[in-house]
Order: C-alpha cells, then structure tokens, then sequence
C-alpha cells in the first residue's frame, strides 16, 4: 500500500477513551479525524476534526465516513463485521474486517488458537443448557461461563462453583452462545502490546504486570518481574498470532501466568490497549502512535522504555464524595495526569488514569498508588 502521509484524513470507528488518544496522536503527527460512533461530545469526537453520531448499523452513514477519509480504523472490537465491511469497499481498513471477526467473537478466538496450537484455559463451546450441564461434568467446577460475543471488564461472564447453579448462569448470560472455561489458579495476570506493520514489521512493548478489581483493570506495572524465557515465549506467541491473522496495526494478548511457571493465553484485543497507556509517557512511541503509523503504512517507531512505570485507572468511583483533588495528585513530578473528558462519572466506569515514572518498578508503583489515593485523602499532613 502507498504510505498515507500526513495531512491526510483517518476515520475512527468508536469515540470513547482509545479513539481520543488515537486522534491525540494523529493530531499532534498532522492528521485530520474523523470519528462515528452513537454517541455525541464522546471522548474521541471532542478532539477530532468531525464527529459522526450514528449507530454502527447505520450503513449510510458508515458510507459518510469512508468516503471521506484516507483509512478506517476502529478503537474497541464490538463493531459490527457488515460495518467494517461496508467501510472496506471504500478505503483500507486496518485491521482488516477478518481480524474483528475472529477476535470479537470467543467461540472463534479460542478455536484459532487451539489451531495454532497456543496454550490456553480448557474449555468448551456452550450452545444449549444441556451442552452446559455436558461440559460442566468435564469441566468441573469451578469454571467461568462466558458469552461468545461483546464481553469486556467482566461483562458477560458468570462463575459457576456447582452443577445445580448451571441453569441460572445460562439464564444469567442470556441463553446465549458461550464458552465454558476451567478456573485457572493463576500466580498473575500478564500483557503483551505488539504491532506489525503493513511491511510485515513487528514490534512490542514486553510483557505487562496486570492486577484486576472487580474484572476492571486497576494497575499495570512494567518491567514486569518475571524470567526471560517468559517473554520471550509471549512474543512468540505474540507474532504468531499477528502473522497468522495478518494483522495490520496494534494488538494485545491478555495470559494467565500459572503457579507452576506456565503462559496461558486468555484473550486478544485488537486494538490499544489499557494495560499499555503507560507508554504514552514511558516510551519513545507510544501505543496510539504506532497505531496510527501501521494504518498508514509509515515505519513503526521505537518501543524503547525510557523509565520503569506504573499506571492506575481512575474509575467514577472516585467521584463518590466529589470531585477529586486534582492538585494533590499533579503536585507529584514524576506523575502524569490523564482525563478522557467524559460528562458523567458513573462507578466503574474508566474517567481517566494515572502514570508514574521511576527508577525502578517498585517505586513507580508506590508513586502511581499514592497518587491516585491522594486524589481523596489529599497531600498527608
């Protein structure tokens, strides 16, 4: 493909935080945006150039879009495939719809792993309650249920710690089509940030340290702490999956690190991830920018770590007892301070985030945690 320079337009299915930080950076590297999504004043549409609110079902308008951009783009995966199509027959897509339907989707993503023969939790395709009941007696309990499509941050997905509790989770995720996965007694949970180029070109950002509250990311800390061979077979794993899929732009493989020293994929997301907003600030090009280099057929730059770093989501729960003190947490120079411009709070939803910088992980941790409580305690006395 002819690079497209900048100067030239990229649309952006989705609005919310990934879309903002996308259009940030395409900004800030001479490129106009275009967003569509349902919503309107979203996070993405207040910095791009035109906002699109419309329904991703809405074909006229998805034609609106394509038509007047360079590529498309998409920020989370719970677009519909017949969008992403419609869009494609007009100008490059990327990645490609045929990523988006194996990844949106966990009927066909553990399918396509299982073929590429990469170690992930036992489990079993759920299409009835009788195939439940089936599966939990191979299974065992505890497992998790989980619904094939449009899961994130724990939605969709029920455990399940008896038999006689299967007829209610089915109910529970709607009598929908689902996969049954064995409980995995993990030691950590782990990420890794890839990108390849539309040259083939492949690079990462190394595995993540990741800890969950609630199944909503909370904190994300790099280096990770783990041996060499660890990463070195997650990047492997990492390529194979890019090259197999032939992905064009940025993807994250979510593993389970097990207590007896095994990676256990978990899941794709084909797109930024959350675990990797700390390279916004610690790296030499961050997520969203090599986004926006691998749609545009630009070299990928470096991935190279300037600071050990650690980063903490701010969720809407933070606004229980009014607005946070903001200048409790930026009197901390080796912070950095996030906001996704979202009107309304709400508890769990993702407002913004923390990054701190050190000298060593430990210290970055301490950092981005004393922030982030700082912004409801205030400085200490």
């Amino acid at each position: 493909m002819k690079p497209i320079l900048p100067g030239a337009t990229i649309g952006v299915l989705g609005s919310g935080q990934l879309g903002r930080m996308f259009a940030i950076a395409a900004r800030q590297m001479g490129y106009r945006v275009h967003t569509l999504s349902p919503d309107s004043e979203s996070p993405a549409g207040q910095v791009s150039d035109v906002e699109i609110t419309a329904p991703y079902e809405d074909l006229d308008a998805v034609r609106t879009l394509a038509r007047n951009v360079d590529a498309v783009t998409f920020e989370f995966e719970n677009v519909p495939v017949e969008t992403v199509e419609v869009a494609a027959g007009i100008v490059p897509v990327r990645p490609a719809g045929s990523v988006l339907h194996v990844t949106q989707h966990r009927i066909r993503e553990k399918t396509f792993l299982r073929k590429m023969g990469l170690p992930t939790t036992r489990f079993s395709i759920v299409r009835s309650l009788d195939e439940l009941h089936q599966a939990l007696s191979e299974t065992g309990c505890p497992s998790i249920l989980k619904t094939a499509d449009f899961g994130y941050d724990g939605k969709g997905q029920v455990a399940i710690d008896s038999p006689a509790r299967a007829e209610e989770a089915w109910a529970t995720i709607g009598r929908r089509d689902g996969v049954l996965e064995a409980f995995v007694d993990f030691d950590r949970e782990l990420s890794l940030v890839a990108v390849r180029g539309d040259d083939g070109s492949f690079a990462h950002y190394g595995l993540i340290e990741n800890r969950h509250r609630a199944h909503i990311l909370d904190l994300s800390y790099t280096p990770a702490r783990v041996p060499e061979r660890l990463e070195l077979d997650a990047i492997e794993m990492a390529r194979t999956v890019m090259e197999q899929l032939q992905v064009v732009g940025v993807l994250c493989v979510e593993f389970f690190l097990t207590r007896d020293g095994r990676l256990l994929v978990n899941e794709l997301a084909p797109r930024p991830h959350n675990s990797g907003h700390f390279t916004l600030d610690a790296c030499v090009t961050s997520q969203f920018e090599q986004q926006l280099r691998a749609v545009c057929g630009l070299p990928l730059g470096s991935t190279r770590q300037l600071q050990p770093a650690a980063m903490a989501n701010l969720l809407g729960d933070l606004w229980d007892n009014g607005e946070p003190d903001w200048l409790a947490a930026c009197a901390q120079p080796e912070v950095k301070l996030h906001l996704y411009g979202k009107l309304e709070p709400r508890r769990g939803r993702k407002m913004g985030h923390l990054t701190a910088l050190a000298p060593s992980v430990d210290c970055a941790l301490r950092g981005v945690i004393d922030a982030r409580n700082s912004l409801v305690t205030g400085p200490s006395m």
